[in-house]
């Protein structure tokens, strides 16, 4: 192999991994201290298999609470408001229900990508390292595609082809409001 082939296949294999994990629906911040506000920026890569996208509905999960969106030009939001499992403190009230589910509605061509941001509260008594999956599932119109699949805890590391978006709880930040 000549010199030129070899720096062409070393920055080839340098760049790849990175194309990869760019085609899954991510979040910019990947990490959210326990019990601190969050705010989640949320890339949405691209529409189904050659269609714009229609619809964004993210699912917040258990233990993200008090959530609001940022407005967003050209789209409509729909907020989706249910009880949560436990009670949450929040600026010192008490919290038994709020948004558990958000849906854009507006175009996103296929070959564009868009970021969706929120923010909410991460719950205190989360341990770190605890993951928090946000089910993410974009609508064209002849289909979809669903950002859901959840590791599994008998191979964790197995590759998913459609991963849902998730942050992991970091130690919470104690340096002030």
């Amino acid at each position: 192999m000549n010199i030129r082939k070899l720096a062409a296949a070393v920055a080839l294999s340098a760049i790849l991994p990175a194309t990869i994990a760019s085609a899954h629906a991510s979040f910019e911040n990947k990490e959210a201290a326990a019990g601190a506000t969050f705010k989640a920026i949320l890339t949405v890569p691209h529409g189904c298999d050659g269609q714009a996208t229609q619809t964004v509905n993210i699912q917040i999960p258990e233990g993200f609470f008090s959530v609001k969106p940022m407005l967003k030009a050209g789209w409509d939001i729909t907020l989706t408001e249910g009880a949560y499992a436990k009670t949450y403190v929040n600026h010192g009230k008490e919290v038994t229900s709020g948004v558990v589910g958000l849906t854009y509605t507006g175009n996103l061509p296929d070959n564009f990508f868009d970021q969706f941001i929120f923010r909410g509260t991460v719950d205190p008594d989360l341990a770190p390292g605890t993951p928090l999956y946000f089910i993410v599932t974009q609508t064209c119109a002849d289909g979809e595609v669903s950002w859901s699949e959840l590791p599994n805890p008998a191979d964790p590391t197995a590759k998913l082809a459609r991963p849902a978006p998730a942050i992991t709880v970091a130690m919470p930040d104690h340096s002030g409001h």
